[in-house]
């Protein structure tokens, strides 16, 4: 009987698996953008510098011709004039006084922006393009 032991084979069984894989169309996809124009106003900052020109009479003999001088915003041209006296003498006729200001102003600007929207539509897998099932609308997207 101990021979019996030794002769005694057990099989062994192994299964193997295997996987495919195959292609299929289970649907369509179409995305199409449409583009519009929004007119709005914007502000704009706008500076400048306004001048103001005011004639100073004066009318006081002066022995030389004085030189334009500038004070501040402020610039003084000196006009002057000879009469015929006796002698000859300068006289300071006027004073031109030209003053600078400047300003900052904000107005409202109108642009035309444009912006896209996108449409996606789930299409069947045989559908040629004419079914419509509109994923988002352009309502979805206002933060744009």
């Amino acid at each position: 009987m101990a021979d019996d032991r030794d002769d005694a084979v057990l099989p062994l069984i192994e299964e193997r698996l295997t996987i495919t894989k195959d292609r299929r169309m289970t649907g369509r996809v179409r995305v199409s953008t449409t583009t519009e124009t929004v007119d709005s106003t914007l502000p704009v900052e706008l500076s400048g510098t306004e001048v103001h020109v005011v004639r100073v009479p004066i009318d006081r003999r002066i022995d030389t011709v004085p030189e334009i001088t500038t004070e501040g915003e402020l610039t003084i041209v000196p006009v002057v004039e000879e009469r015929m006296v006796m002698t000859r003498e300068l006289y300071l006729r006027e004073e031109i006084h030209i003053r600078r200001i400047d300003f900052q102003d904000t107005q409202e600007v109108p642009v035309s922006v444009r912006r896209q929207t996108a449409h996606v539509e789930h299409l069947g897998p045989d559908d040629a393009g004419t079914g419509t099932a509109p994923l988002h609308s352009k309502d979805d997207h206002d933060d744009l």
